[in-house]
């Protein structure tokens, strides 16, 4: 998805013109210039799906924001209603009675600080989720340099900070979406498989957009949404009508 705004991304029609065949063919499909409305726009999305996997379908949204100031950088979680579609391996930083939860709620790892130390000399990161206990996170802070670059830095705004491991545990396996602003003000998310039936990615779609929506910083003005879009892996996106999310 190339309708965000990155200097440092090369515009949409210098990658297009590297495109194979087939992919300038999926593209001529997608109207230019057109909004369409969500329900248009996800039956699109999954017709243009031309990989031999089970595609993910990613929602692309550019925010008026000014994320230099604290109070317009978005960072959080949430539930989709059917899912990801993805299998999501999680590992917990937790000791005690909290190990004991973690690994009863399906963590596929649980440990400590050898777990973290097998990051770091053996550059071992075979998960996608990390949970840890509040007091563990004194001892994670050493390796924030590892695991922050990465996007695997537990936080409490995310939900990965928790004494409920065994709640997150299930949440994350669930299909637990985290969100944040980049430097552009834009937010990226997962919203399922193109596998999923329209009405389940619809869903999703509400659930994820909904949830940006109310996050509506009080000292942003005009503006707050400037685009949408949605797109298969290695598919062309396509841009939604933001009106359709009024109803």
């Amino acid at each position: 998805m190339w309708e965000v705004y990155n200097p440092q991304i090369p515009h949409k029609e210098e990658l297009d013109m590297k495109r194979g065949k087939n992919y300038k063919t999926l593209v001529a499909k997608v109207e230019k210039g057109k909004l369409y409305s969500k329900e248009e726009a996800v039956k699109l999305v999954r017709e243009l799906s031309s990989c031999k996997f089970d595609a993910t379908v990613d929602i692309a949204m550019n925010l008026n924001l000014d994320v230099k100031k604290a109070d317009q950088q978005l960072r959080g979680a949430l539930q989709l209603p059917h899912g990801t579609g993805k299998s999501v391996r999680v590992l917990v930083i937790a000791k005690g009675e909290y190990a004991t939860l973690a690994k009863n709620a399906g963590a596929d790892y649980v440990g400590e600080v050898e777990l973290l130390e097998k990051m770091q000399k053996e550059n071992w990161f075979d998960f996608d989720v990390m949970i840890a206990t509040p007091d563990m996170m004194p001892v994670l802070g050493k390796y924030g340099k590892l695991l922050g670059p990465k996007g695997l830095m537990p936080n409490p705004k995310t939900g990965t900070v928790t004494t409920a491991v065994d709640k997150a545990v299930m949440e994350a396996k669930a299909g637990r979406v985290e969100y944040r602003t980049d430097s552009y003000g834009n937010v990226h998310g997962v919203i399922g498989k193109v596998s999923f039936s329209e009405s389940d990615l619809l869903d999703n779609l509400n659930a994820f957009v909904k949830t940006i929506i109310k996050l509506r910083p009080t000292s942003v003005k005009g503006t707050y949404i400037k685009s949408v879009a949605i797109s298969a892996t290695m598919g062309p996106s396509v841009k939604i009508d933001q009106n359709s999310f009024d109803n």
